[in-house]
């Protein structure tokens, strides 16, 4: 993992890396309001500008909430927006029935691992 920015408390990390062209972020700890605004900007911010196309690992995510929703909703609807895709990888069981309740998982392709996500 490169490019890793540490959060507003230690108990989040977020990383950014390419595969193929693909950026890759990965996220590990609790997705909760106090760091909305970091995951806003990692999921759109890449110099600048929205990669068009983006696989999102949350399988160190142990909790998300609702800003995490609204993070990935507005990812998505960005990388749409530019031609490209938002995927979510390695959900845990508690975060992708979240993802199922809320009806994500119909917007957003959730796979089991990180490169099911960019082989799809």
């Amino acid at each position: 993992m490169t490019d890793t920015h540490g959060a507003a408390r230690p108990d989040l990390s977020i990383g950014h890396t390419s595969i193929d062209g693909i950026r890759v972020v990965t996220m590990r700890g609790e997705i909760d309001r106090a760091i909305r605004e970091e995951l806003t900007e990692a999921l759109l911010s890449h110099g600048g500008v929205t990669p068009p196309r983006t696989v999102v690992d949350l399988s160190g995510v142990t909790f998300m909430d609702s800003s995490g929703i609204n993070a990935l909703i507005a990812a998505h609807k960005s990388t749409h927006d530019a031609q490209g895709w938002l995927r979510i990888a390695g959900a845990q069981a508690s975060v992708l029935r979240l993802l199922e309740i809320v009806g994500l998982d119909q917007v957003i392709g959730c796979h089991p691992t990180v490169e099911h996500a960019l082989t799809d």
